[in-house]
Order: structure tokens, then C-alpha cells, then sequence
């Protein structure tokens, strides 16, 4: 894995390359999505190319063998001073310091949502710095997305350039780990746990992927920086909504099924909160005015991992339970489209009386109905033609058996599907 590069890696190195230091550039992105070793890679290769100099400071752990060679952070180094303001001024000024010596230089900082109040701080560094010459450039990480991005937008609106990183696409770890369909749709894309992703191994990988991701995310990403009266409801909202991802779910009838629920407006402001961490979304259904989109969820795990790690399936069982497999294909559909959509694009599901489409892609004049067949029920078709006859314009693509396969699908971002001429 060391070896793969993931596409982000060219970006920062070009934009790094051929931006003046104008905007701060911030990773941000799930656990376990890969973000530092794509600033690692990056950095090595400006070393490589230009022998500019560059910072790495992680915030995350004292004791820190930090990516970076001699240019990093000491390995092994206890921090010298608490986490804070006065933290990230003293290796900004270092950063100076460097770029005043040798005409430039990159400061990273990893994990920044864990200093209180940041952005402030980085928002008074980065103001002062204009009209410095040579100036820093900056990029900072984090894995508690929702914190970051309120950061960024707050206090930094108009300073930064977003680098997003989602969890890992089909083609990736089919091209880094050697990930055929089944084992990716089983298995997921959480490449810290990619080794432990073989059948016999099922309980290994599952305890790889809820201490190495799920906990640390709900534990350290949500509920250490973000205000949750009822800590216990929301990992148990997790676990629900894992299990019943690719289905629709009424706010009502969760509440009914989890232990003091309180209502369904905290029900859905904590169905955000896990969205922005990068672990289950809520589905709103399709329809043409904005006010009426408002409707039970369509429930979708982001990653495949998580339905099949809360289902405590093996991997054999899985495949032969078709009912469940049926969804842990749809699922995967799903989680693909949300993550590789362009943010102006909308995602949804629709439903009218007994007629169903899977999702539903929207931007602008563009409208797709998409409709996933793995072979274990119903047809598919029937949806489809509904849909169409009640939004003529819209286009329709039926995924699996009897259309698009799945390894196709899933290897092509959701634009090419909503605008290309695949038909």
C-alpha cells in the first residue's frame, strides 16, 4: 500500500507546485481514508523534485515518529508544551523562519481539529503573513470533518482550498490490496484492515475496523467535539442504521425501536452528525419541489464494511444468504454514488404508492433514475417506468443482472453515469 498513490497526492503536489501560498489547502475525510499518508507522499515528492523544505506536526499523539524525514517532527519526541494556541504560533514561526531561509516551505498540520478553538488561531496566523514574502505554505488535516469544515468556514471562509478524501473507491483497493468485487463488497475499503480481509479472518478484520475506526470516529470525532446529550442513543442510531442501510426508515419508527429515543429532531440532527463523520447517511426521497423532499430516510452505510460488520455475517454466510447480499450490493451503490458525486449533485431515493427507484441523481437539467438488480428479488423494472412516465425527462440505468454490471458501475465516478452517453 506504502506504494499507491491515491489521486489526491498529484493534486496537492501540483496545486503546492503552481499555487502561491494564498489559501490554506485542507484534507479532510473519514478515519482511516488515508489522509496522511497522501500528505506524506506529497511531501516526499516535493522534497524529491524541488528540495523544498517541509513541517510535519501531528496533533494526535505524544509520542509522534512523524512522516516527513528529517524535515518532520523528531520521532519519539514528547511534546513540549499542552496542545493550543501558543502550540501551533511557535511552529508557524518556524515555518517562517525556514521559508525566509531557503524561499519556501510546507507546514502540515495533522489531526488540528484536537487544539480548542484553532481556527482562530491559524485565521490571525494566516492574516498576518499577507504581504510576507516568502510566505508559508499551510496544510492542515482532520478526521472529525464536521469540526474541521465549521473551522474553516467560520473563521477561515475565503482562505482555504478544500482537498476532500472519501473512503476508498472499488478501483482502488482493487488496484493497491487486490480486491476482487466480492471481497470489496463484503470487506469494504478500510486499507489499515485490508490485510485481515481474507475469509477465516472475519472476527480479526471486525475488531480491526471498530477499534481502529468505528470508536475511535463516534468516541474522539463526534462526541469529544460536538455537543451530544444522549452519548449511549447516538451509537446505538450507528449501529441501526448500519444495520438497515439500503432501506427506508421513518424517523418514527426508529424512535419506537431505540431505548429513550427522545424525538425525532435529535434523531436527525445525530443521523448528521454520523454523515459528516463519514459513516451513515440519511437519504431524503425525491420530488420536484424542495419542500416536499422532506420524508423518511433512506438509511446507507458509507462504507460497505460497516453493514456487514454489525451484522456479524462471515463472509460465506453472507454471500449465501441472498436476501442480505441483495442489500449489501445495493448498499454499495449507494455509498458510491453519495461519495463520488460533485457537490452541486443531489442524491436521493423514490418512492410512490408501491413503485420504488433505488436513487436518484439530480443536478440541474440532468435527472437519473438508477435502479440496483443483484439477482436476489423483485424487478427491477417496474420502478423505472414509473418514474419515467411521471418525469419524462429523466433518464433511467438499471445496475446488475441485466444491466450495467456492478464492477463497472462501481469502477466510474456518479457524473459519468449522469451525463455521459452510456446508453
Amino acid at each position: 500500500m506504502s506504494r499507491y498513490e491515491r489521486a489526491q497526492v498529484a493534486t496537492l503536489v501540483e496545486r503546492l507546485l503552481r499555487e502561491p501560498p494564498e489559501r490554506i489547502f485542507a484534507l479532510f475525510g473519514p478515519r482511516q481514508s488515508g489522509k496522511t499518508t497522501i500528505v506524506d507522499q506529497a511531501l516526499a515528492r516535493l522534497r524529491g523534485e524541488t528540495k523544498r523544505e517541509t513541517l510535519y506536526f501531528a496533533t494526535d499523539a505524544i509520542e509522534q515518529a512523524a512522516p516527513g524525514g528529517s524535515d518532520a517532527t523528531t520521532p519519539g519526541r514528547s511534546r513540549p508544551e499542552p496542545l493550543g494556541a501558543d502550540w501551533i504560533i511557535r511552529h508557524w514561526n518556524e515555518a517562517r523562519a525556514r521559508a525566509e531561509r531557503s524561499g519556501g516551505c510546507v507546514l502540515v498540520f495533522d489531526e488540528i481539529q484536537e487544539i480548542p478553538r484553532w481556527s482562530t488561531t491559524v485565521k490571525g496566523l494566516w492574516d498576518e503573513d499577507r504581504g510576507l514574502r516568502p510566505r508559508p505554505h499551510v496544510v492542515i488535516l482532520g478526521s472529525a470533518p464536521l469540526s474541521v469544515q465549521s473551522g474553516l468556514t467560520e473563521s477561515l471562509a475565503g482562505r482555504f482550498a478544500p482537498i476532500p478524501v472519501h473512503h476508498w473507491s472499488f478501483r482502488e483497493m482493487a488496484e493497491a490490496f487486490g480486491f476482487d468485487l466480492q471481497r470489496y463488497l463484503y470487506f469494504g475499503s478500510y486499507p489499515g484492515a485490508a490485510g485481515l480481509a481474507v475469509e477465516g479472518a472475519e472476527d480479526e478484520w471486525r475488531m480491526a475496523v471498530l477499534d481502529g475506526c468505528l470508536r475511535p470516529t463516534i468516541e474522539r470525532d463526534i462526541l469529544a467535539l460536538t455537543r451530544v446529550d444522549k452519548p449511549a442513543l447516538m451509537k446505538r442510531l450507528f449501529e441501526m442504521s448500519a444495520e438497515y442501510s439500503g432501506q427506508i426508515v421513518s424517523f418514527t419508527k426508529l424512535v419506537g425501536h431505540l431505548q429513550d429515543a427522545g424525538n425525532t429532531t435529535t434523531l436527525a440532527r445525530y443521523l448528521d452528525l454520523l454523515e459528516a463523520a463519514g459513516l451513515v447517511a440519511g437519504l431524503s426521497g425525491y420530488a420536484t419541489q424542495p419542500l416536499h423532499r422532506r420524508s423518511s430516510p433512506k438509511l446507507l452505510a458509507l462504507n460497505p464494511a460497516l453493514l456487514t460488520v454489525v451484522s456479524r455475517f462471515n463472509f460465506r454466510d453472507a454471500l449465501a444468504d441472498r436476501s442480505f447480499w441483495g442489500r449489501v450490493v445495493e448498499s454499495a451503490v449507494g455509498a458510491h454514488l453519495f461519495q463520488t458525486r460533485n457537490p452541486p449533485t443531489r442524491l436521493y431515493y423514490w418512492r410512490h404508492k408501491n413503485a420504488e427507484v433505488d436513487f436518484v441523481l439530480e443536478r440541474g437539467p440532468h435527472l437519473l433514475a438508477i435502479e440496483v438488480k443483484s439477482g436476489a428479488f423483485r424487478g427491477a423494472h417496474a420502478g423505472l417506468a414509473t418514474f419515467e412516465a411521471k418525469y419524462p425527462h429523466a433518464r433511467r440505468l438499471l445496475v446488475g443482472e441485466g444491466g450495467i454490471p456492478i464492477v463497472e458501475f462501481l469502477s466510474e465516478p456518479a457524473e459519468h453515469w449522469l451525463t455521459s452517453k452510456w446508453d
